[in-house]
């Protein structure tokens, strides 16, 4: 998604719209919010190795979108477990 616009969250998916396609890959709405809330849990103290396994899992699915939004030219995870997630998904997409 290249633009020199400011962008708005409605200008990406407008009302009603649940997904859209960036870079070539589908993009649903509350990815990148799922993905900062599996972060978190992966980091959670109180979360059980289950929860952590599942988040991480989903953090993978995850990833190749994260990627396709551009959000990993923008943001460096102070985890080094989530960050090299991003990492694979980034060399995987090529």
């Amino acid at each position: 998604m290249t633009n020199t616009s400011p962008i708005r969250p409605q200008d990406v998916l407008p009302d009603g719209v649940d997904s859209t396609m960036i870079n070539g890959t589908i993009a649903r709405k509350g990815t990148i919010a799922a993905f900062l809330a599996n972060a978190d849990i992966l980091e959670n103290k109180e979360a059980t190795e289950l929860q952590r396994q599942e988040a991480l899992n989903i953090m993978k699915e995850l990833a190749p979108t994260v990627i396709a939004i551009g959000l990993h030219k923008h943001v460096l995870f102070k985890n080094p477990q989530i960050e090299q997630i991003l990492v694979e998904a980034a060399f995987l997409k090529g």
